[in-house]
C-alpha cells in the first residue's frame, strides 16, 4: 500500500492538472452589425441581446461595445465596357460614401476593367479620393476582373495587418458583364477570410440570363460565399441610381458596428464555424461565420 501511494498521488495530481487546463478560457473578439426592421443600426445593444455559437456550442458573451477601431476599406470598381452607362451614378455614390466615412477611416480605390489597378492608395484625404473618383472611366472593349481585384485588395490589406487593428472591409461595385479572372471561387473566399475582411458587393442591373460562363459562375459563387462567410452584403440593384442609398446605408452600418467579446476554452481545437444571432424579434445581425484568428479581446 505504501508503494502504491506515490503512484496514486501522481495520478491524482495529473487529474487535477488536466481539469485545471480544460477549465481555462480565452477571450475572442469579433465585429457585428445589428440592424432593425428598416435596416438601420440598432443603438445600445447589450451582451444579453446576442447569442454566439462555435460549432453549435454556445459561448458566453462577455461584453458588447461600439467598435472604436477605425476602418480600412478597399473599394473595387468595375471599369469594363459593361459599366459605360453607370459611371456617373457610381462616381456620385462614391463621393457621398467617402464623405460619410471621413475621419480616421482609410480608403483605397481600385478599378478592374482590363486589369486590377490601384487608383488611390489608402488615405483619409478627401482630395486624393475625389481625384481617384475622377479617374473612373469605362474602358471600351474590356471585360472585368472581379476575382483578381478581390485577391489583390486582400493582399494589400494584409500588408498593413501588423501595423494596427483597423477593421478591414472590401466593397465591390460591378456590372453584369463578362468576367476574365481565371480563379476558383473558393480560393478567392479563402483570401478574404485570411485577411479578416468583410466582403460587400453591389451588382448593377443584373440580367435574367440562365446560362453563365464558367468565369461568371465562379464570380457569382465567390461574391455569395464571401458575403456569407464574412458577414457582408450581397446586393443586386435594378438601377445604378439605387447605389447612392445602398452605400449610404453601408456607411451607417459600418459606423454602427459592435465589438463583441466572448469566451472560449483554450484547450479546444479551433472551431470550424461561428454563428451570431439576436434574441430580439425583428432584429438581424451580420457577423463573420469564420473566427478571425488574429483578433483577441485585447
Amino acid at each position: 500500500m505504501l508503494v502504491l501511494a506515490p503512484v496514486l498521488l501522481a495520478m491524482a495530481a495529473a487529474t487535477v492538472h488536466v481539469s485545471d487546463v480544460s477549465a481555462q478560457t480565452g477571450e475572442r473578439a469579433i465585429y457585428a452589425s445589428v440592424l432593425d426592421k428598416s435596416g438601420a443600426p440598432v443603438a445600445a445593444v447589450k451582451a444579453a441581446d446576442l447569442v454566439v455559437r462555435e460549432d453549435g456550442v454556445t459561448r458566453e458573451v462577455l461584453g458588447v461595445a461600439p467598435a472604436a477601431e477605425p476602418l480600412r476599406i478597399a473599394v473595387l470598381v468595375d471599369t469594363s465596357q459593361a459599366m459605360t452607362r453607370h459611371v456617373n451614378d457610381v462616381r456620385s455614390a462614391l463621393r457621398s460614401f467617402f464623405r460619410d466615412l471621413q475621419g480616421d477611416n482609410e480608403i483605397a480605390l481600385f478599378e478592374f476593367g482590363d486589369r486590377p489597378t490601384l487608383l488611390t492608395d489608402y488615405t483619409n484625404d478627401a482630395a486624393q479620393l475625389n481625384a481617384g473618383i475622377g479617374r473612373l472611366f469605362a474602358r471600351r472593349g474590356s471585360g472585368a476582373y472581379v476575382l483578381d481585384a478581390i485577391v489583390d485588395a486582400s493582399k494589400s490589406l494584409r500588408v498593413r495587418e501588423g501595423r494596427d487593428q483597423k477593421r478591414r472591409v472590401i466593397v465591390v461595385i460591378s456590372a453584369d458583364g463578362p468576367e476574365f479572372s481565371n480563379r476558383h471561387y473558393r480560393s478567392v473566399v479563402e483570401e478574404v477570410e485570411r485577411t479578416n475582411a468583410t466582403l460587400h458587393s453591389f451588382l448593377l442591373e443584373p440580367s435574367r440570363r440562365v446560362r453563365l460562363s464558367d468565369a461568371q459562375r465562379e464570380r457569382e459563387l465567390a461574391l455569395d460565399a464571401g458575403a456569407r462567410a464574412t458577414g457582408g452584403r450581397r446586393e443586386h440593384l435594378l438601377t445604378s441610381m439605387a447605389l447612392d442609398d445602398q452605400l449610404r446605408g453601408l456607411a451607417q452600418e459600418l459606423k454602427g458596428q459592435y465589438r463583441v467579446v466572448y469566451s472560449r476554452p483554450t484547450t479546444l481545437i479551433a472551431p470550424d464555424s461561428l454563428r451570431v444571432s439576436v434574441k430580439e424579434p425583428g432584429w438581424t445581425v451580420r457577423a463573420p461565420r469564420v473566427v478571425p484568428a488574429w483578433r483577441s479581446s485585447r
